[in-house]
């Protein structure tokens, strides 16, 4: 039944093709923001396939960088991506993280917090292993509207079955707002706290581009989809497809926006 399935992360090859890809666009959108100087110490916490690290390596000239995920299957890629480089890559989970207190510069997270099941406490970890002077900063895609890869497929669902909405609302969408955001890094005691958004451009080369990646079945909306039987789902499939803007080539072409927030630890 769609109301009971929930979220997993296992295959990083099936998250490139559905979000991997515009991850990368925020991260390098995200870094430029917060424009760290070099030879920092880096900890990124929810890592995934690597896509945020990658670009700290790019980017930033760390001393250190370090990330932390629970799925050993998105570690093995992240690996892989980042083979060239001497990250230190660990299995842990974000509300327990296995540092010491004071021991990096920058404590980033991209696109993973709204998946943590207590949420001040993975903020808190963040806190306690930030040196006095350093920043927490992270970042999440507004699933209520500007992420429109997924607000269309969430609006489509719920013409369909009203339950959707309830399912989105009750995974992500309320928290990744600018407000819950502040108030998070206010509560762990961090100061001078901005929020901004950052929006990338996300264009499928046709229909099938962007469908297929929710046939992965791994993160919320796929995981909705393949819940379906295959009448409802096929419903699905052609309302979206009545409903997105096709261009005359057979591109759509749809934006994204993430919230980034950033905070100062005294």
């Amino acid at each position: 039944m769609a109301e009971n399935v929930q979220p997993r992360w296992a295959s990083a090859d099936l998250y490139e093709p559905y979000v991997g890809r515009w991850s990368r666009l925020v991260a390098r959108e995200f870094l430029a923001w917060l424009n760290a100087p070099s030879g920092l110490d880096w900890l990124d916490v929810g890592c995934g396939t690597g896509a945020l690290t990658e670009a700290i390596a790019e980017q930033c000239a760390p001393s250190r960088l370090a990330g932390i995920d629970p799925s050993e299957g998105f570690l093995n890629f992240a690996r892989e991506r980042l083979r060239d480089t001497a990250v230190e890559l660990r299995q842990a989970d974000a509300q327990d993280l296995p540092f010491t207190a004071s021991e990096f510069d920058r404590i980033v997270s991209g696109l993973m917090l709204n998946f943590v099941p207590e949420k001040e406490r993975a903020a808190a970890e963040m806190q306690r292993v930030a040196r006095s002077g350093g920043e927490v900063a992270l970042y999440v895609w507004d699933y209520t509207g500007g992420m429109e890869m997924m607000r269309r497929f969430w609006d489509a669902a719920a013409d369909l079955n009203p339950d959707a909405r309830e399912l989105q609302e009750n995974w992500h969408a309320a928290f990744c707002q600018p407000e819950p955001l502040y108030r998070l890094l206010e509560k762990v005691g961090l100061s001078h706290i901005e929020v901004r958004a950052i929006d990338v451009p996300t264009i499928f080369r046709d229909f099938n581009d962007y469908w297929t990646p929710f046939l992965g079945g791994q993160s919320p909306a796929p995981v909705y989809c393949m819940s379906l039987t295959e009448e409802d789902r096929s419903a699905l499939r052609e309302r979206l497809r009545e409903s997105l803007p096709t261009q005359p080539d057979g591109s759509i072409h749809l934006t994204a926006r993430a919230w980034a927030v950033r905070g100062r630890k005294r």
